[in-house]
């Protein structure tokens, strides 16, 4: 016995042979950049070490405070992450929990319901109210790859040319007249006039689709928006303004390349253009229905990546690569609210006082 109490002593003065002869002993260090983080309530994504040196790296996933801290977990970043901020861009919750990793397909999409995404076969969209899961999902016909939103229902469609409509609870067929191809969106305006834009120009119909005219054609276009009696249109030239219900549409805003967003905000309208030659994006307004144009990026770091301007309230927020900025004094001065996640761009949607972003690759 006395052997076994010796040799158990002899062990325990071995591990404690550091402390007590003042060696140093190994510590578990948090890297600064991790600690300033849950300081700030700033949940990282991910964080790891730079290859062949000591620098720490975090990404941060969203910002939650108070009674959030319980019900938003941050998920890994996948394909694409959707965040909701519901007190104008100060914090965001990760709501892409219920999605595919990937979203594939186009029709992303804000009504006064909330946003709508499509991936699939399957719509997915977002409950309003919270009150249960996050995302609705509604099955699509397959071969039906974009959706866009509609007085009477969801339009569902594909690059040929093949329309279909959610009507109650089933999809029926429309359009049956349009017979171009390279179809790109569908826009309904307040008026229950119908656009259709292929590659090859605009076509409208104001009986519902029975017969069509084409009315642009020189080249694509995509997004239209309207306001005040104004339509706006994203096309291979720039900026597309109609002031005649569509019947003509004229190039106002160029910049040296194609239109990227055209919305709608306060009073007019906020556009980003790419130059094809210096390779960079510009954001403009105009108040007098598209006229002229001022330039409101002067506070925002250069980018070929800008991908959309929406306002909500008072202010306006646009998706950059380096993040979400904000501006509340209608573009003189803009602020990071949210960095970017990775290397994609947020495309942001508004649905009454929420505010969406998906962080894309590539933003549009």
């Amino acid at each position: 016995m006395k052997t076994i109490i010796a040799l158990l002593s002899f062990i325990s003065l071995i591990a404690m042979a550091p402390k007590a002869f003042g060696q140093p002993q190994k510590k578990t260090v948090q890297p600064k950049e991790v600690v300033a983080a849950a300081r700030s309530k700033w949940v990282p994504s991910s964080i790891s070490r730079r290859r062949n040196d000591s620098v720490w790296v975090a990404l941060p996933s969203a910002r939650i405070t108070g009674t959030q801290q319980k019900q938003n977990i941050i998920n890994p970043v996948g394909e694409n992450t959707v965040f909701k901020s519901t007190d104008g861009g100060q914090t965001w919750q990760d709501v892409s929990d219920g999605l595919p990793n990937k979203l594939i397909g186009d029709g992303l999409f804000s009504t006064s319901s909330g946003l709508h995404l499509r991936s699939g076969d399957c719509i997915y969209r977002s409950n309003a109210n919270f009150t249960g899961p996050f995302w609705i999902k509604e099955i699509c016909p397959s071969k039906y790859s974009s959706v866009a939103p509609a007085k009477r229902g969801i339009i569902a469609y594909n690059y040929d040319g093949q329309f279909v409509q959610k009507v109650a609870n089933a999809w029926v067929p429309m359009f049956p007249n349009f017979k171009e191809q390279l179809v790109r969106t569908v826009f309904e305006t307040s008026t229950g006039v119908f656009f259709i834009s292929s590659d090859k120009g605009l076509f409208k119909s104001t009986n519902n689709g029975i017969t069509w005219k084409q009315v642009h054609a020189a080249g694509w276009a995509t997004k239209l928006v309207e306001a005040n009696g104004v339509l706006m249109a994203t096309s291979q030239q720039g900026i597309l303004r109609s002031i005649d219900n569509g019947e003509n549409w004229e190039v106002v805003l160029s910049e040296g390349g194609v239109g990227i967003a055209v919305e709608s905000i306060n009073g007019g309208f906020a556009a980003i253009t790419y130059n094809t030659q210096s390779e960079t994006r510009r954001v403009r307004v105009s108040y007098d229905n598209g006229k002229n144009w001022q330039p409101i990026d002067a506070g925002l770091p250069e980018d070929a990546s800008i991908a959309s301007i929406v306002q909500l309230g008072s202010h306006l927020f646009c998706g950059h690569s380096a993040g979400i900025f904000r501006s509340t004094d209608m573009g003189k001065t803009w602020k990071l609210l949210f960095p970017s996640v990775g290397s994609k761009v947020f495309n942001l949607f508004v649905s009454g006082n929420v505010i969406y972003a998906i962080a894309r690759n590539g933003g549009c």
